[in-house]
């Protein structure tokens, strides 16, 4: 079960990650934080960004072969890749208005599972 919660914390950690990078921007869209310095947005990111460590930090330690967990650190990164722009891509193409999908996004993504495909290639 160690590989199915690497997966779910590395998800929940990407989700904040996207949040903590790009949310600020949808929050001034919003004319929520349109007025706040510089230095307040920061810190709200770096807040954000404490719990995605939360979630990265132990999905990567359970996940770990080094600590008996099922992948190397190399399947671990690309798994990680993997997460952060579909979890990217679904808060692009649902929140902001004028960003979609185009065919060489899709090509990416293909080459992205060619990635998975040959780092758990034995």
């Amino acid at each position: 079960m160690t590989w199915l919660w690497t997966i779910i914390l590395l998800i929940v950690s990407n989700i904040f990650m996207t949040f903590a990078w790009y949310g600020h921007l949808k929050l001034q869209e919003m004319h929520v934080t349109s007025n706040w310095p510089l230095f307040g947005v920061i810190l709200l990111s770096w807040g954000i960004a404490l719990l995605e460590y939360s979630c990265q930090v132990p999905a990567n330690r359970i996940g770990f072969q080094g600590n008996g967990g099922p992948y190397s650190l190399m399947q671990l990164k690309v798994i990680q890749e993997v997460i952060t722009l579909t979890v990217f891509t679904l808060f692009a193409t649902l929140l902001f208005k004028g960003e979609s999908l185009h065919w060489n996004h899709l090509a990416a993504f293909g080459c992205l599972i060619l990635a998975v495909y040959f780092v758990f290639m034995k």
